[in-house]
């Protein structure tokens, strides 16, 4: 028995120096940087993350309010596969016509200045619907601060059903024309790929591409793109990538490149460039005229 208690207490013994001797490496702590990068994220997830990167929110100065804008459109209602209802902007074409223009919020909400953005376009491309969807659910920042936490609050699967939503008030017949600034230029191609063989033309300001070339494949559109060279969050090399990524999936994307900084073709934004903001303009609006 003295034996026996001796073997156990001498393989007790050893199993506790081993284990003070052999210890497993704690593994490093992930940097936020890659809680976005180290994983396979889509990019209308990533258009979310966007608000949590350190120094966004400095590329976004406080909005400037737009003095005696009164709108010309009307809010509507529209249901969603979620469930739920959406809203939206909403200007009817004087004439019926097949053709819609879809209009998305920067990162501040469906505000005034998006409101005066659609009703020019209206008021430009002539006989066009042209919808702003709330992709917000009815919240509009007016600080930083706010629309940081809207943005990163927006939930991607909801967003894509007020997309959704609005292609299926547009109709199956409906040709599709996109067009947003910031987190509303990525939306911009986010709603070109989801309306398929219904997507008529995409236009894009300063917005996140996709980088998925297998989604870029499915495709159905021409893409004109706007981007800042002073831009910190979209900067050239994530332009460059977008081309070449678009060359690699087989579409057509045009690019104009600006010597202006983040949000240039905003006017309530203190950093308003007035000759960018023309020159893109024009080019836009020939873009979907031709298309």
């Amino acid at each position: 028995m003295k034996k026996l208690l001796y073997l156990v207490g001498s393989a007790m013994l050893t199993a506790l120096l081993l284990s003070a001797t052999i210890k497993t490496k704690a593994p490093a702590p992930l940097t936020p940087e890659c809680y976005i990068t180290c994983f396979t994220t889509e990019t209308r997830q990533l258009i979310e993350l966007d608000a949590a990167k350190p120094g966004f929110g400095k590329l976004h100065p406080n909005p400037l309010i737009l003095q005696n804008y009164t709108p010309i459109g009307e809010y509507i209602h529209y249901k969603t596969a979620d469930g739920k209802m959406a809203s939206g902007y909403f200007i009817k074409a004087k004439k019926p016509t097949d053709k819609w223009v879809l209009v998305f919020q920067e990162w501040w909400g469906l505000n005034d200045n998006i409101k005066n953005e659609a009703d020019k376009l209206y008021t430009e491309l002539g006989d066009v619907n042209v919808l702003a969807p709330d992709m917000y659910d009815g919240k509009v920042a007016t600080t930083p601060d706010s629309a940081m936490v809207y943005m990163r609050n927006a939930n991607a699967d909801r967003l894509d059903a007020i997309v959704n939503g609005a292609i299926g008030y547009a109709g199956k017949n409906a040709k599709i024309y996109t067009i947003g600034w910031c987190f509303g230029g990525g939306w911009s191609l986010q709603a070109a790929l989801l309306a398929g063989k219904q997507a008529a033309g995409c236009v894009m300001y300063y917005g996140r591409p996709e980088n998925n070339i297998d989604r870029l494949k499915q495709l159905h559109c021409d893409v004109i793109g706007f981007f800042a060279n002073q831009d910190q969050g979209i900067n050239p090399q994530v332009v460059t990538r977008f081309e070449e990524d678009m060359k690699a999936a087989g579409k057509k994307l045009t690019v104009y490149r600006y010597n202006a900084g983040h949000g240039f073709a905003n006017p309530s934004n203190p950093i308003y460039n007035k000759e960018a903001t023309a020159d893109a303009n024009a080019k836009a609006l020939a873009f979907l005229k031709a298309h």
